[in-house]
């Protein structure tokens, strides 16, 4: 019995004992291997002493010599909180910015520097302070871009030393005091005042501009119009002339054709002498009623009063033709006298 109990205890002992010996054997392996993320990388150190840099994949490790550091070497942002910072013009203001950076040296950024994340952070403060003191306020709140670029420009030096990369600098909230924020509303305000009256007096000048154009435009038009209906009534009334002209003209031309046809009508028929008598006392009477004061009657008109008598004896009488002609030429020959003067 007594044999029984040791052989159990021997057995016992011997599997804690392996037991024991497969726990250290474990731990043995955890610390001889080390697994390194895709995006770090691992920084090996043996005894203290930078060993080497190990990429992403397992790694062996000498256990209790061997240690290794993993460094992200993505880049990342860090936000910090509102910073008071005085602009050029004495204006207490709030900043906050995000500075995206990335490690590029593990060595440098382990080595130089306790803590390159909390540098890199006090160093923007300081960058916040320096860029905001050089400039207005004005100048604050609307060159963000120049903002960024010159605290990027600050602090890149520095943070390269460290194996940071500073990829950019953006500047997320500027809070100014509350009676700037006042003042700056009243400027607001009367600016869209100014606005307003600068749009309404170029609304109204442009309206007069449009107006007078308008009238200039009609006046413009309304000469035109009686210039060209002057033209258009003398080009008529020159053509009114020209049409009387020419009607004269050919009544002219057609009298005369007449008189020349009655001329020569009387040329090639042979007058009587009793009608050639009537025919002259019949233009003396024509002369005799014309508006004159004073008629000279040529010498041939007593010839005529003498065949008008003639002629009326005939007619009472009722002598021959013949008898007529006779009295006619004894009585008063032609060119027998002076012509007398009839006055009225």
């Amino acid at each position: 019995m007594t044999t029984m109990v040791a052989d159990l205890g021997l057995i016992v002992g011997v599997a804690v004992g392996a037991v024991a010996a497969a726990g250290v054997v474990g731990v043995l392996a955890f610390k001889a291997m080390q697994i390194v993320q895709q995006g770090s990388v691992g920084v090996v150190k043996r005894l203290g002493e930078f060993r080497g840099i190990r990429q992403p994949g397992l790694h062996p490790l000498v256990p209790f010599v061997d240690r290794m550091a993993k460094v992200d070497m993505r880049e990342f942002p860090m936000t910090g909180d509102q910073q008071s910072v005085i602009t050029k013009d004495n204006v207490s203001l709030r900043v906050s910015a995000t500075i995206f950076c990335q490690v590029i040296d593990v060595k440098a950024a382990l080595f130089e520097i306790a803590d390159y994340q909390l540098a890199v952070d006090q160093l923007s403060r300081t960058a916040l302070r320096a860029v905001f003191g050089e400039l207005t306020l004005d100048q604050s709140l609307s060159e963000r871009d120049t903002i960024n670029t010159r605290m990027q420009d600050h602090m890149a030096d520095a943070a390269m030393k460290w194996g940071v990369r500073l990829n950019r600098i953006e500047i997320l909230d500027i809070t100014p005091p509350q009676n700037v924020l006042q003042a700056m509303s009243e400027q607001k305000e009367a600016e869209q005042h100014k606005r307003a009256a600068i749009l309404k007096s170029e609304g109204e000048q442009q309206s007069a501009i449009n107006s007078a154009g308008g009238q200039k435009q009609s006046a413009i038009l309304e000469a035109e119009g009686a210039k060209q209906a002057a033209i258009l009534a003398a080009e008529a009334q020159m053509r009114v002339l020209e049409l009387q002209a020419e009607g004269e003209k050919k009544a002219r031309a057609l009298r005369g054709q007449g008189e020349a046809a009655a001329l020569d009508a009387i040329d090639q028929v042979a007058i009587r002498p009793n009608t050639l008598a009537v025919l002259q006392l019949r233009a003396l009477q024509d002369v005799a009623s014309a508006p004159n004061t004073k008629v000279v009657v040529p010498y041939e008109a007593a010839g005529l009063v003498g065949g008008a008598q003639v002629l009326v004896a005939a007619l009472r009488s009722g002598a021959t033709e013949d008898e007529a002609s006779a009295a006619t030429t004894n009585g008063a020959a032609p060119g027998s006298g002076s012509p007398p003067a009839v006055s009225r």
